[in-house]
């Protein structure tokens, strides 16, 4: 009879062995799933480190972005009303230039007709006055 009971115990504590190492067995399990959860989160601290850092970045670019397009739009405001202001200025000169070409025309037209006025009066001088002399004449012929 002993030796039926010796299996039981055999059975009983192999059940127990198995036990313990399917205890052993998930221990180790979860010890691997701590240890990957743990580096997961560590790479997760670190892409959202990064993230973080990468998107600071990119506010400071789009700030600096904003900066010189709002500096280039000013200074383009600032040439294209110096350039306004230039080209009023050259129609102005170019008006004034103008002006003085017609008024220098007039002028040297006036002068014709008081030099052609001269000539007929000092004609008319010669003619009327001093012909009515043959000695005046020849005098005036003579300097002329």
């Amino acid at each position: 009879m002993s030796f039926g009971r010796a299996p039981m115990r055999a059975a009983g504590a192999d059940a127990l062995d198995l036990v313990y190492q399917a205890a052993e067995i998930f221990s180790s399990i979860e010890n691997n799933a701590r240890e990957i959860e743990a580096r997961a989160q560590a790479m997760c601290k670190s892409a959202a480190e990064r993230l973080r850092l990468a998107e600071q970045r990119t506010e400071s670019a789009e700030h600096s972005l904003r900066e010189v397009v709002a500096d280039a739009d000013r200074k383009l405001s600032e040439a294209s009303r110096a350039l306004t202001e230039v080209e009023l200025r050259i129609a102005a000169a170019q008006d004034e230039a103008t002006a003085a070409e017609v008024r220098a025309q007039v002028a040297e037209a006036e002068a014709r007709e008081a030099k052609q006025a001269l000539a007929l009066v000092e004609d008319a001088i010669r003619r009327r006055l001093l012909c009515a002399s043959p000695e005046t004449t020849r005098r005036l012929c003579e300097v002329a």
